[in-house]
């Protein structure tokens, strides 16, 4: 308001009120309208989605940690009750067969031979992992598709500089 309008307390203009909605649909939308239009309902629905997944996959990680938690603690558990197992062995070896020494020194060998044994297996299965290459070559592919001139190293034979191996494929 100017100061001449406060001076009679009446605003100079007044704000119209529309007759008709102004977010109704136009009764004969153009193309480019209904294009707009269609963009902007499916960009909303795609938020919609990725916000209904987010609080879903959310949702389930808090499960799977409260469930993983309880795993966790199973094992702790487990973990502590084997020292009890071994000496139930010792103790049975010892009445049976053995002196209480000779007992505890067989139940120690063989836990150390099942700890190579388990050790080697695990070795085993961590160096043959190679990670995703089917997954870096996917990529490699959409880079060198979606990037202008992309290709032109590998169509002018241009060699790169060979990077060390790395059986990972990293």
């Amino acid at each position: 308001m100017t100061n001449g309008d406060r001076k009679s307390g009446v605003p100079s203009t007044v704000t119209s009120i529309p007759l008709v909605d102004p977010h109704a649909p136009k009764p004969d939308p153009s193309i480019g309208d209904l294009v707009k239009d269609a963009t902007t309902q499916v960009s909303t629905l795609v938020r919609a989605e990725v916000e209904l997944a987010r609080a879903e996959i959310t949702r389930d990680v808090k499960k799977g940690l409260t469930g993983s938690v309880y795993f966790i603690l199973a094992l702790v558990v487990l973990f502590y009750s084997t020292f009890f197992f071994f000496a139930f062995i010792a103790a049975l070896l010892d009445y049976l067969w053995f002196q209480t020494w000779a007992a505890i020194l067989i139940v120690f060998g063989v836990m150390v031979v099942v700890t190579i044994l388990l050790a080697l297996l695990g070795f085993l299965k961590v160096r043959r992992i190679r990670g995703p290459q089917k997954t870096i070559a996917s990529v490699k592919e959409a880079r060198v598709a979606l990037v202008p001139g992309g290709n032109k190293a590998a169509s002018n034979g241009e060699a790169r500089a060979a990077a060390p191996a790395d059986p990972s494929g990293w």
